[in-house]
């Protein structure tokens, strides 16, 4: 495949429509088809899926990571907040201590504070 190909929109569209699809856990009919982009796509989906949830063949969790999931415990260490970890499996947990531990080792108080009162003054309350 010549890489023009892979920038057209055609491309890209089937790509992520295949990638939203590998990225979801539940079973779906047809989620492979005979589209090089779409599959790709699939693939790719899938195994950011098992890297942050573990395999489905270990079944499905009761609460899935995604991306913004991570970014919120990476946060949470930023502000150092504690974290609510019921319902995640210890494969999920180690992804997650990662994000959170990341987010602790740049813990300045000072920021934090200062952060809290503006979120304060727009009133938003952190718990």
């Amino acid at each position: 495949m010549s890489t023009k190909k892979i920038f057209t929109p055609a491309y890209r569209q089937d790509y992520f429509e295949g990638y939203a699809k590998g990225i979801n856990p539940f079973p779906q009919a047809n989620c492979i088809k005979g589209n090089e982009a779409f599959n790709s796509g699939f693939i790719s989906g899938r195994m950011d899926y098992e890297e942050m949830n573990g395999t489905l063949k270990e079944g499905i969790p009761q609460r899935i990571v995604n991306n913004k999931v991570l970014e919120d415990f990476l946060l949470s260490g930023l502000l150092g907040l504690s974290i609510d970890t019921d319902g995640y499996t210890p494969y999920q947990l180690d992804v997650i201590e990662k994000w959170y531990l990341s987010g602790v080792e740049k813990y300045d108080p000072n920021h934090s504070i200062y952060l809290f009162e503006i979120l304060e003054e727009n009133g938003i309350q952190l718990g």
